[in-house]
């Protein structure tokens, strides 16, 4: 009795699987294409609100910064003091990272504009005042930072070298800036010679980059990619299988 009803059993609970399949598929497709659709919706109800405080500012703007300040000190009471160091060392250490990728990414435009300043016959701080006028903006907002300090009594010297502290990508340039000050001596060669490794270095950068494409590929690959095509192809297939046995 049992050997007769067992076969007839796992044959409806395969039937029942296979005929729940498609709508199960269904729903996962239609979750999948409804989420840009959600994430889009909240993006536009955040302009929304994001307009009403614009259009009034001051009954508003308080009480968000007075929410804001006690929400920081509630982290502040609940988040240890080690553990908040170490989280402002980690954001310290990412925005110096993204301020020294941007620096290495501008940098060959920007000599290449006191290039054409000084074989102009501008010199070195009369080169930088003019290339702060067209470098990038990262780089020019950088440069405009010199400007500031000499035009606040620091010696144009002092400046480049605390710039070359703060951004260590433009020691190079800071050095032969400062080579020209001092001694008078000819910068266009040195000039032109960093641009060039500048860009070398830049292509370097790109194609090591590249070739960790294909290595960073492999976990959506795996985890996403050949379980859904195994969702989609092999199991509809071996349930098929299975039902005919």
């Amino acid at each position: 009795m049992d050997a007769a009803h067992c076969p007839r059993g796992f044959d409806r609970v395969i039937n029942s699987i296979s005929n729940s399949l498609p709508l199960v598929l269904g729903l996962a497709w239609i979750i999948l294409l409804s989420v840009p659709v959600l994430v889009r919706a909240a993006r536009y109800d955040t302009s929304i609100r994001t307009k009403k405080l614009r259009s009034n500012p001051h009954s508003q703007l308080g009480s968000v910064k007075s929410l804001a300040n006690k929400i920081i000190k509630q982290l502040n009471r609940l988040v240890p003091l080690s553990v908040r160091r170490v989280v402002s060392g980690l954001a310290s250490r990412r925005r110096q990272k993204i301020l020294n990728q941007v620096a290495e990414a501008e940098l060959p435009v920007t000599i290449d504009l006191l290039t054409v300043a000084i074989s102009a016959g501008c010199t070195p701080y009369l080169a930088v005042e003019s290339a702060a006028r067209w470098a990038p903006a990262r780089m020019t907002a950088q440069l405009n930072e010199v400007r500031r300090a000499c035009s606040l009594g620091w010696g144009f010297s002092r400046a480049l070298n605390d710039w070359a502290q703060e951004v260590p990508p433009v020691k190079g340039l800071v050095e032969a800036l400062l080579a020209s000050e001092q001694t008078g001596a000819p910068v266009l060669e040195a000039l032109a010679r960093l641009a060039t490794e500048e860009r070398a270095t830049a292509r370097r950068k790109a194609e090591t980059q590249a070739r960790t494409v294909p290595v960073r590929l492999l976990f959506p690959l795996i985890f996403l990619v050949l379980p859904a095509f195994g969702l989609l192809t092999v199991v509809p297939a071996l349930l098929a299988g299975l039902t005919h046995t």
